[in-house]
């Protein structure tokens, strides 16, 4: 690390702490040259997740978004908004450990419903009639059906 007072190559590590967040860690360092200390901060180099919509084109990905529609899905439905969050996150985790720089905006959506689907089945319904784009009664009811053989297999 090169002192930025005098610009020598040669410091030493005083002290290493965690910052309070726990993303990052500050280091104290002395100047083997001039003997003036000065601080740094270490932190994982964050690659953004670029997101490919149905029309082709890219964007970066806004976690607010997941969060809004998981909101609006829930609205007036007994889910508490810490729990929306968590949600939220998990699909993010989910999204970074694919390793993969661009996602496609059908995956989020499945991973939503999937989410959703375990939460609040209203919500799905809600979540799905928009995200699936359902052009009539017939395919909301097929969606319905397939959400009651689905839950009287789970009890």
């Amino acid at each position: 690390m090169r002192c930025p007072f005098c610009g020598f190559y040669d410091t030493k590590v005083l002290d290493t702490r965690s910052t309070d967040d726990g993303n990052s860690i500050r280091r104290r360092r002395e100047c083997a040259e001039c003997t003036k200390r000065f601080t740094t901060y270490e932190k994982i180099e964050d690659v953004p997740l670029i997101v490919v919509k149905k029309d082709g084109k890219r964007e970066v990905y806004d976690s607010t978004k997941i969060l809004n529609g998981l909101i609006k899905a829930c609205e007036k439905r007994p889910v508490a908004l810490q729990k929306l969050e968590l949600v939220s996150e998990e699909i993010e985790r989910e999204l970074k450990n694919r390793m993969e720089r661009e996602i496609s905006s059908s995956l989020i959506g499945e991973l939503v419903m999937d989410k959703l689907k375990g939460l609040d089945e209203v919500a799905y319904v809600r979540f799905a009639s928009v995200y699936r784009e359902f052009k009539d009664i017939n395919t909301f009811v097929k969606e319905i059906e397939g959400l009651l053989r689905n839950g009287k297999r789970r009890e």
